[in-house]
């Protein structure tokens, strides 16, 4: 997948453009759904397959805060690729943006610039100025632009329409099976690998600290996990909490406070500075205080029998 920042790079480079559009945060089984549309049309029609999507989130403009999401955009990025996309366009998402009405975008970007043969979008999909542009209205300009539109109905979960709400709701309870089913893929975080205080090097368990970026996370404690780094997979033990063996005095913020460290099981690589993804398995127990360094070494040993053993045992039984 080639990632595109400005326009005038897809001057040349596509062919008959099957293009889609949306935050997608969370890249979730009901977005998996219309980039697969996306892509079938694209490859049906010997086209390139187009995500149109934002640097920032409209809502960090229009409402001027950033709340946490499912998925970071560089945590996007790496799930569209996984999908096979073709090209990426990344549009700043400005005052000037944001002011653009819904059949501007369409005729100004997505005919004009992007010479879009086929637009693609979820029956929910909003755009422009006061969130005016959906499919109804993609479809009304069809005739007048020469294009298809294609409208990809919702998917659903027992009967629920899969939304990013539904599914961020279900991360920050920790019920890990239903995200996980919503989402089509294990629950997951990405964030950038940053230098702590090294303890866990001097107790022979080292960690990387991870800066997720207003990700949302599980619940407090410790996660069997896995990550996935250059190309092979390990598994690995994460804790999510205020490492309470070591920091004694009270939080005052959660969300400012929580830290997420991720032991790697036979790993030794230096890693600082890189974005790691650690896709969540399944919960083993609470965050728990410790009264020696020792206590918590053997605990953390116990830990790593159980995520073996359960890995182990999931193995044979498939």
């Amino acid at each position: 997948m080639e990632k595109i920042y400005r326009i005038s790079e897809f001057k040349g480079k596509i062919h008959n453009p099957v293009v889609t559009l949306g935050v997608f945060d969370g890249v979730h089984r009901g977005h998996q759904k219309i980039i697969e549309y996306t892509k079938s049309l694209a490859s049906k029609k010997s086209g390139d397959s187009v995500i149109i999507t934002f640097d920032v989130h409209p809502r960090v403009l229009l409402e001027n805060k950033t709340p946490f999401f499912i998925t970071s955009l560089s945590h996007r990025l790496v799930l569209f690729e996984r999908l096979g996309v073709d090209y990426t366009l990344i549009l700043p998402f400005n005052d000037s943006l944001a002011q653009t009405n819904a059949k501007d975008f369409i005729e100004n970007i997505l005919v004009k610039e992007l010479d879009s043969k086929c637009i693609v979008l979820g029956f929910n999909c909003h755009f422009g100025k006061n969130r005016s542009g959906n499919i109804k209205l993609v479809k009304e300009l069809a005739g007048k632009y020469h294009y298809e539109a294609h409208e990809c109905p919702p998917e659903t979960y027992k009967g629920q329409v899969i939304s990013s709400t539904v599914i961020r709701k279900a991360i920050q309870e920790g019920a890990l099976e239903k995200a996980e089913a919503m989402l089509g893929r294990p629950v997951s975080v990405l964030g950038t690998v940053v230098r702590k205080s090294g303890r866990g090097v001097t107790m022979g368990y080292p960690t990387a600290n991870l800066d997720l970026h207003h990700e949302i996370r599980p619940p407090q404690g410790v996660y069997a996990t896995k990550v996935c780094w250059k190309e092979r997979e390990y598994l690995a033990l994460t804790n999510i909490g205020s490492r309470p063996t070591f920091f004694k005095e009270s939080l005052s913020s959660e969300d400012e406070t929580m830290e997420i460290e991720t032991h790697i099981l036979d790993f030794h690589e230096s890693i600082y500075g890189k974005n790691l993804e650690v896709q969540f398995l399944f919960r083993i127990r609470d965050e728990i205080p410790f009264g020696s360094i020792e206590a918590l070494k053997q605990q953390i040993e116990k830990d790593k029998e159980m995520l073996l053993k359960k890995m182990l045992s999931g193995a044979l039984t498939k």
